[in-house]
């Protein structure tokens, strides 16, 4: 039985109605609404009944967007925000919860603001996911597709991230309920969080005793500098001030269980030379599992470490990722798909999706000359080099690009070519004309989607075929409708990378119009 729920059995049911007005800004108290849906951003939906204005039951519904529930739960909801068009809520309590609920295995669930979907089963996590693809590419995207494969799982929906940030805040934080039931701030301990930061706040830190996203070395190596920070007086972060010594914590593992730690300190490191020399020594000897312990000094108002000098305390400035005999070299600021595994279920796909029914040869100037853009680490790249006459790469991040090229180099793959830049400033006309129009282009960009001055220059370029990787199926499905012009979409993958999670990836296989 959930512990949220285990004495609200008895209460009988009633039509939804409105109880009284809650005390903050009036907003409503709504009674026995039942959760039909799921929603963006992990949360659940309910349609709420409306009135008119002289009191009367209207035929209207009004949305209401619900965190922490599943579909099928009755719940009492507190109003906390009414607009013209939606509102949104959060739970009281759960007066009969739905039989497809189940129990969060986290303690932090509810508070934490990850996992959002620990409380639904697995397998109805797939269907939502899938369901999300199948609206955003009909309602956004209205173009003809084809049937949509279903969704490849994950092989492990706990501990599947190869990487996580903690923060270090000199005052955890508390939800109110917690600071109540003790009888005041004051009689808790709240100082020294180390956890992740509470969503749309950047400076309110949860202190996380476990998490169970990556092994449980994540955690031992959390608690053990809270405790070593504690014994020996190192200061946590103050956003507000910009003081203290430890900043953040960033953890990358490998499929040996490798480790890399990135330890940022938010004060000058030529002042506290010794402390932070004693303090690395100590993780040194404590986790042998890290092989590449790193630090780096972040004085600057924000925690990005793309910029700045990162240093070498024990060990090498990587750890190696393998896939399919290919190693990859990962640094402090590398980006690597976060779930290993079922980044190599992604990439797969995309490679099938490339060179699908297209003529196998061995001889390499008959194989198609491959456009990788967004190509980060060069990790597709090198993939597919293979099977490519030539891959070329684009991508924003300098260091990614160096990165991509020492990938190529420490596999003896000579068919990569790798620029560095904006997409929309790189990938021009003129370069298509220099470089060869693609037989083949992979995309696969951030959540913002392709900037329509790419999307011109595929079109213009009028490869074969596309493969359109997605980690947003919104703003992909905007981009297939750009593409519409003159491709057609041929095949449909959509593969969960984060369990528990409403984010989905998607593989789009997209051919050239055949004009009549």
């Amino acid at each position: 039985m959930h512990p949220c729920v285990c004495h609200f059995f008895s209460v009988p049911l009633h039509p939804q109605r409105f109880l009284h007005m809650g005390k903050k800004k009036n907003l409503p108290i709504l009674e026995h609404i039942e959760i039909t849906g799921v929603a963006a951003e992990g949360k659940a939906l309910a349609r709420i009944q409306t009135a008119d204005a002289d009191g009367t039951q209207s035929t209207d519904k009004m949305v209401c967007f619900v965190p922490n529930c599943v579909p099928g739960d009755i719940v009492d909801l507190q109003v906390t925000k009414k607009k013209h068009s939606f509102m949104e809520a959060k739970v009281l309590r759960i007066v009969q919860p739905s039989k497809v609920r189940c129990e969060a295995r986290c303690k932090h669930f509810g508070v934490c603001g990850g996992c959002k979907w620990q409380i639904l089963p697995y397998t109805e996590q797939l269907r939502y996911k899938q369901q999300q693809i199948v609206d955003n590419l009909t309602r956004i995207g209205k173009i003809e597709l084809p049937e949509i494969s279903p969704i490849l799982g994950s092989k492990h929906i706990y501990e599947y991230r190869n990487k996580l940030e903690f923060t270090c805040a000199d005052r955890r934080w508390y939800p109110w309920e917690v600071i109540e039931a003790a009888g005041g701030l004051d009689k808790i301990d709240s100082s020294y969080g180390l956890g992740f930061h509470i969503p749309n706040c950047f400076d309110k830190v949860l202190d996380i005793e476990e998490c169970h996203l990556m092994p449980d070395i994540n955690n031992r190596i959390r608690n053990s500098v809270r405790a070593y920070a504690r014994e020996h007086g190192l200061t946590f972060y103050n956003e507000h001030t910009h003081e203290g010594l430890l900043r953040t914590l960033i953890l990358r593992n490998n499929h040996k269980g490798e480790l890399m730690l990135i330890v940022c300190f938010g004060a000058e490191i030529k002042n506290e030379e010794l402390r932070i020399k004693n303090f690395l020594e100590y993780l040194h000897n404590e986790f042998p599992e890290i092989i590449s312990l790193l630090y780096v000094e972040n004085t600057k108002f924000n925690d990005t470490i793309g910029d700045l000098e990162v240093k070498t305390y024990f060990g090498q400035d990587h750890i190696i990722e393998e896939m399919e005999g290919l190693q990859f070299k990962v640094g402090p600021k590398s980006f690597y798909q976060t779930n290993t595994e079922q980044a190599y279920e992604l990439y797969k796909v995309a490679r099938e999706f490339a060179f699908d029914q297209l003529p196998m040869t061995n001889d390499k100037s008959q194989m198609p000359l491959v456009y990788d853009l967004y190509t980060g680490t060069g990790t597709i790249a090198n993939f597919v080099a293979r099977q490519a006459r030539q891959v070329i790469g684009i991508e924003y991040v300098p260091e990614a690009i160096e990165d991509a090229k020492i990938n190529s180099a420490i596999n003896g793959i000579q068919n990569t070519l790798f620029f560095a830049g904006d997409m929309k400033d790189i990938l021009n006309d003129d370069f298509v004309a220099k470089y060869g129009r693609p037989d083949v282009i992979i995309t696969d960009p951030p959540r913002a989607g392709m900037h329509e001055d790419v999307v011109n220059v595929i079109l213009n370029a009028e490869p074969k075929r596309i493969v359109y990787v997605s980690c947003n199926p919104a703003t992909q499905a905007r981009d297939l409708a750009l593409l519409d012009a003159k491709y057609k979409v041929t095949k449909v993958q959509p593969v969960d990378m984060f369990p528990h999670t409403q984010h989905v990836e998607n593989v789009v296989q997209l051919e050239l119009k055949i004009e009549n």
